[in-house]
């Protein structure tokens, strides 16, 4: 349950926003002066603060300072008659997450609220690595530590390269399908870093239309457009000395990835309306579950962007490629979702955790976790049976590694039957001889790379001899 802290000396408000809060079942602490409200940031942990500018003895501005002194990752709203633009801009600079103008309007509290609460997990909520102890993550009170889990080589290589990267300060291009956890793995980088005592804001590129997507990141002055009614501070100049996690960045059209980059290579910003530009210091790390050097080659994404947010390059690999992680994964998620839901431990039934393993797991990671919080939430008794909660039927029945490699076989022809007829209509004679070639290039480069260069495994994977394996090899270099 998310705690709040109210501060204004005007009682009418404190009880709008106690009950605001309230009917949200949210903890609410309601306290008429600064001195009061900081003695009870000082005593507890809070996960929201609303604090009123005009106040006596201190004003909201110096009481902020005093706030952020005690508690720096909490957001503070700051709530105000006076909307001016300098005030805005004087609240942001002395750690404000946002500011709200009375008499505001109840969608607008809404949504500032929420996003600030957002924040606030992300930014309280430790991500750890299973190097680290989990004791020493620092959760935030009543939260169980979020871990990245994994033992197998692939996953290793990846919390040797977040550990290598954290602190040093460059941009990070994190790709991977969807559900492999590049959230996770940019907020692992995030609490790992030099940065982790300022914001850490993720946008998702995708869910922003893009007509609003400018102002949500670069913000707008007041009168910028009808509907403008205030000055509005963009996720970028938030975020000022701290780490901006760009989701989907792909999904950007190209005039919106051009001003990106600008801000980049200027390290400043310039609201929608405004004529000034505002220095910042942003650490940007991106994510997105598309190919990307293929959105580069075709033109829809900027290569100059693409080396500026590139200097780091984390793949996450999809669970089918690290299927001897998915114990050790539903281990972790049937501790914690007992403990969130503050059951007794749960146990997988007999039989189930080897259909699992059989399961190619299209979600990734995010399916997983959703099936084993069902099963916890869901099972009668602590042993949650396939009875109870059927594992999904692509490719969980009764699982032989034939059938999936039957499956495999049929997903491939489904993707040649969807090119086939463009092959086709080129009608060059040797077209089926180059079909069949690059089919095969794409298996002997797969097995080499999956063998780590081991020509005896690889040619074993594939089924052939080695030393035809070598002739395959030879006439590849020749092509």
């Amino acid at each position: 349950m998310e705690k709040v802290v109210v501060i204004d000396d005007d009682d009418g408000l404190l009880h709008f926003l106690s009950r605001f809060f309230q009917r949200k079942h949210f903890t609410v602490t309601a306290c008429r002066n600064a001195r009061e409200a900081v003695e009870a940031i000082s005593r507890e942990t809070f996960d929201l603060i609303m604090l009123d500018y005009k106040m006596p003895e201190i004003n909201g501005l110096d009481a902020l300072v005093q706030i952020k002194e005690i508690e720096r990752k909490t957001p503070v709203i700051l709530m105000t008659a006076y909307g001016t633009m300098d005030l805005a801009i004087e609240a942001m600079k002395r750690g404000a997450y946002d500011y709200l103008v009375k008499p505001f309007d109840q969608k607008d509290l809404t949504r500032i609220v929420g996003e600030a609460l957002t924040v606030n997990r992300q930014m309280k909520e430790v991500v750890g690595l299973p190097a680290v102890d989990a004791a020493q993550l620092s959760p935030a009170a009543g939260r169980t530590p979020l871990q990245i889990i994994g033992n197998s080589r692939k996953m290793q290589e990846i919390f040797k390269l977040i550990g290598q990267v954290a602190e040093k300060d460059v941009a990070v291009f994190i790709t991977g399908e969807s559900g492999t956890g590049k959230e996770l793995a940019a907020r692992a980088i995030y609490h790992h870093s030099r940065r982790t005592d300022k914001p850490f804001i993720a946008v998702n590129c995708a869910a922003v239309p893009e007509g609003l997507f400018e102002s949500e990141l670069f913000g707008h002055e007041r009168g910028a457009f009808t509907g403008a009614d205030r000055t509005v501070i963009g996720k970028i100049e938030r975020c000022d000395g701290g780490t901006l996690f760009l989701d989907e960045i792909a999904e950007l059209s190209l005039p919106l990835q051009a001003k990106l980059l600008r801000v980049i290579q200027e390290r400043e910003i310039e609201r929608v309306g405004g004529n000034r530009s505002i220095p910042v210091d942003v650490r940007i790390l991106a994510a997105t579950n598309r190919d990307i050097d293929r959105e580069v080659e075709e033109g829809r994404f900027r290569e100059d962007l693409y080396w500026r947010l590139k200097v780091i390059s984390l793949h996450l690999p999809p669970l089918r490629e690290r299927s001897e992680d998915i114990p050790a994964l539903i281990d972790y998620f049937l501790d914690r979702f007992c403990r969130e839901y503050q059951r007794s431990r749960c146990f997988l039934g007999e039989g189930t955790l080897h259909k699992l393993l059989s399961y190619s797991w299209p979600g990734n990671v995010r399916e997983l976790e959703n099936w084993v919080r069902r099963g916890v939430l869901l099972s009668a008794g602590p042993v949650i049976d396939e009875k109870e909660l059927p594992l999904p039927a692509t490719d969980a029945e009764p699982g032989s590694r034939i059938q999936g490699r039957d499956q495999l076989l049929e997903r491939l022809r489904y993707g040649l039957e969807r090119i086939a007829p463009e092959l086709l209509r080129l009608a060059e004679p040797d077209m089926r001889d180059r079909i069949i070639e690059a089919v095969d290039e794409v298996l002997l480069e797969a097995a080499l790379q999956q063998s780590e260069g081991n020509q005896v495994r690889a040619s074993k994977l594939l089924g052939i001899s080695r030393n035809t394996l070598r002739q395959r090899l030879r006439k590849i270099q020749e092509r």
